[in-house]
This record gives structure tokens, sequence and C-alpha cells, in this order.
């Protein structure tokens, strides 16, 4: 008598398309989500009563709210590439395309978190060439 060892049971087979479809149904679900997001926030933005046309006493409060707007929308920007980075390399199930376009996300995250921190010395040098 030859003792046999149990068949392991058969895994189905994946093939590339497969997969190729699970991340685009991926791909899809995260562009969805995002836009979800950015539409919950402009739909809230919206809803406030407008308020009265400010009116800028002088130069420097000009360009100090363009300072405030410029550093405002890079640091949105930059979190937004930081979350759909973080989002893609936790669903990339270690596919190295997928963490490579990760990767670049979070590159661009710190490029927007860099040229947020300048944008005060942009409007510095450019209160100095406007003599404000």
């Amino acid at each position: 008598m030859n003792p046999t060892r149990p068949r392991p049971e058969a895994r189905p087979v994946r093939s590339r398309a497969d997969g190729r479809r699970a991340v685009a149904r991926r791909a899809v679900l995260l562009t969805v989500l995002v836009l979800a997001l950015v539409l919950a926030g402009s739909v809230a933005a919206f809803a406030a009563p407008a308020p009265a046309a400010p009116v800028a006493p002088d130069l420097n409060a000009v360009l100090n709210n363009v300072r405030n707007w410029i550093m405002g929308i890079l640091a949105l920007l930059a979190t937004v590439f930081l979350s759909i980075g973080g989002v893609r390399y936790l669903i990339s199930n270690g596919d190295p395309g997928e963490v490579g376009k990760a990767k670049d996300s979070f590159r661009n995250a710190g490029w927007g978190y860099g040229l947020a921190a300048l944008a005060p010395v942009v409007v510095a040098i450019l209160k100095q060439i406007v003599g404000g």
C-alpha cells in the first residue's frame, strides 16, 4: 500500500485580462470617489449665502489675499495627490506599475507642498517689485 497525499484544492486561474479589469475597476472607483468628494465640497460652498463683495483697502491687503489663496489652492491640490497616492498604493496589490504611479502621486504632492511653502516668498518678491 502506497500512501498518497491528499490533492490540494485547485485555485481558479486568473488571466492577465482579469487583473487588468480589476485595476481598471479600482481606478474608476477611485476617480468616482474623488469626484464625489469634490462635488460635495463645491455644493456646500455654493449653498452658503454670498457675502457682499469685499473691498481691499490697499495693495498689501490684495497681495496678502493672493498669497493666502495660492497657498490654500496648492495645499488642497497637494493633499488630493497625497490621498490619491495613498489609495493607489493600498490597492496596488504589489503591481509594480501601480506602485510607480502611487510614488509619482507622492512626488507630485511633495512638489505641491513645497510650492505652497514658497508662496509667501514669491508674494514678498512681488511686493518688492510693485513697491507695496
